[in-house]
């Protein structure tokens, strides 16, 4: 199967929006995995000060587990789909949270930042360029400024290739074709298998010139299907606690 791209999975995303929230709910363990990946940020002061930047944001299931991690940050989310932002803006967000309709690769055009800290959410395996992204991303956060990705990124054991084949055909795929939106759900299968494994994406991101370079797994069913990445953009300087 050829992966979706650029405008195309921006499309794909447009369409599939009415429905996502719902499918999402689906999968134990979402928002709370997404909330355990944002507090491995542990940013200080509840973020009080601190801007953060949510790189893929999609219907904002991320700016709120943002939000709960550093309820007290400034948080700038993006997404290329417009349709996903439609139901994010729908949502009530204070006025700290704003959102613009931007791809990854746009974002360091728009002159702001330093970030202090961003938030990459199911976004890498989508991009064209990630080594490229990567690169942006050292651009837009501050020296010393963290970085969690949370993605699906199998570990490289078979059973869990495995588990991920079984759950798309027999759960995903079907539920997303009911809406209209298998070949969506088809890319995120194919997606994940032919994405970096978790060894891989941690030594893309030292490669990128990230320090402090880890990789944490999330609980339950998706344990070693779904992975935090947590960097810092050069010195690393202390780290605080381990991730839980």
């Amino acid at each position: 199967m050829t992966l979706l791209r650029d405008h195309d999975l921006a499309r794909a995303f447009d369409h599939a929006s009415h429905t996502y929230d719902r499918l999402t709910v689906l999968n134990p363990g979402y928002r709370t995995d997404l909330l355990r990946s944002a507090r491995r940020l542990q940013l200080p002061g509840g973020g009080a000060g601190l801007h953060v930047l949510d790189l893929g944001c999609g219907t904002g299931a991320s700016t709120r587990a943002l939000l709960r991690a550093a309820p007290r940050a400034r948080i700038t989310a993006v997404d290329a789909s417009a349709g996903m932002l439609r139901r994010a803006l729908a949502k009530p967000w204070p006025a700290r949270v704003r959102f613009r309709h931007l791809t990854a690769e746009e974002v360091v055009t728009t002159g702001e930042g330093p970030y202090d800290a961003v938030f990459a959410a199911y976004l890498f395996r989508n991009v064209t360029d990630p080594d490229g992204v990567l690169a942006a991303l050292r651009t837009l956060l501050r020296p010393g400024g963290r970085l969690a990705v949370h993605e699906y990124s199998l570990s490289g054991s078979a059973a869990h290739h495995a588990l991920w084949t079984a759950v798309c055909r027999g759960l995903i795929i079907p539920a997303g074709s009911i809406t209209g939106d298998g070949a969506l759900y088809r890319h995120l299968w194919h997606s994940v298998v032919r994405f970096d494994t978790a060894p891989a994406f941690t030594a893309r991101l030292a490669d990128a010139g990230f320090t402090g370079v880890r990789a944490a797994p999330v609980a339950g069913w998706q344990t070693g299907i779904v992975h935090t990445f947590l960097a810092r953009n050069g010195a690393a300087g202390p780290q605080g606690e381990e991730a839980r």
